[in-house]
């Protein structure tokens, strides 16, 4: 992959879902299998959290659900690991405001996907300068998934972004359900980014395919 200009990052944004083998009752590589059915545009592999895999069993699951993704032509993002993302060749790496340098990363990862949360205007802005490829704004609702969230944020900084006509490819986070997706792609997102939506529904293809036509709603703004 090396055509990394923010319309095609914008397209892989859209319909964004994470998933570790812990925010899943069923079995992680049938729900992102039925997941990538239903049309979801990235996967990032967050394997964190208690009862998160660790060492082998995680490298193993990673490189599972990476040549799950690729045999539908969606890129594997993985979440901080970068050593993981480099032994296994992933698409790309998704890195918190604690994670070390945006820069830095960079430099480590080549000519791969870069993406960075983001709470605030500095912070994007400060990613855009170090090189990320697209920001996460959240949590945009209250979530239960991540124990240390950030405060809340609505869609507040989303429209705050775009009044500011900052050009960096945006994914909203955090409690995003097909019921609010709309709400948050008039907001002015680029996409938005799931776990426990698909992750924990009974139907994952059923869940997704209707997250997915949300988006499409919002998009028509």
């Amino acid at each position: 992959m090396t055509n990394f200009n923010d319309q095609y990052i914008r397209d892989l944004l859209k319909v964004y879902f994470i998933m570790g083998s812990n925010n899943s009752v069923l079995d992680p590589e049938h729900v992102l299998t039925e997941a990538l059915k239903a049309g979801i545009t990235v996967f990032q592999f967050r394997e964190k959290g208690e009862e998160a895999l660790t060492g082998s069993e995680k490298t193993a699951l990673a490189t599972k659900l990476k040549n799950k993704c690729h045999a539908y032509n969606v890129p594997f993002i993985v979440n901080d690991d970068v050593d993981l993302a480099l032994e296994i060749d992933a698409d790309g790496i998704h890195i918190g405001q604690d994670d070390g340098k945006a820069e830095a990363v960079k430099k480590k990862i080549g000519n791969k996907i870069l993406g960075v949360s983001a709470h605030s205007l500095e912070e994007v802005k400060a990613a855009k300068i170090e090189g990320a490829h697209y920001v996460g704004i959240g949590p945009v609702f209250p979530t239960k998934t991540k124990k240390d969230a950030e405060p809340v944020r609505g869609t507040c900084l989303l429209q705050e972004l775009r009044q500011h006509s900052i050009k960096i490819p945006v994914v909203g986070i955090g409690g995003i359900t097909s019921m609010n997706a709309e709400d948050v792609m008039r907001a002015g997102a680029d996409g938005v980014a799931v776990i426990s939506e698909i992750s924990l529904a009974s139907s994952p293809f059923e869940r997704a395919s209707v997250l997915a036509d949300a988006v499409k709603r919002g998009m028509q703004k």
